[in-house]
């Protein structure tokens, strides 16, 4: 299997860069195109379990847009051929004062292009 093949990775990253923004600025409809609306997509957040799109996009539907910006580090992407790929990173936010963000997905790449199909985001002391 090749992994992070060039134009591959460049790919992903820019489904990731996407969805960063997006988030920071609370853009829920683009938020939502980059998970796969499908009922298997799961997201995993720092105090809910959310199974499936319809979960996924009420939560991102219900939150405050406030306190959303974030300075991420230790940022890996990796790529499993041309159809999977990974991306962890760690976060910090002013309004976590102390703590230290975890973020991990898993995307697919779709006929309509890269998709979340797993999401996993946790905070631990720094």
């Amino acid at each position: 299997m090749d992994m992070d093949l060039p134009e591959i990775k460049a790919e992903v990253e820019a489904a990731f860069a996407a969805y960063e923004v997006a988030l920071v600025t609370n853009d829920v409809p683009t938020l939502e195109a980059l998970f796969h609306d499908d009922p298997r997509t799961i997201r995993y957040g720092g105090g809910e379990n959310l199974y499936g799109m319809d979960e996924i996009r009420a939560f991102r539907q219900a939150r405050s847009p406030v306190g959303l910006a974030r300075t991420l580090s230790r940022t890996v992407i990796t790529t499993y051929g041309r159809e999977v790929a990974t991306a962890s990173t760690l976060f910090e936010r002013e309004s976590a004062h102390g703590k230290i963000g975890r973020q991990m997905q898993t995307w697919v790449r779709f006929p309509q292009g890269w998709r979340v199909v797993a999401a996993h985001v946790s905070l631990i002391d720094a």
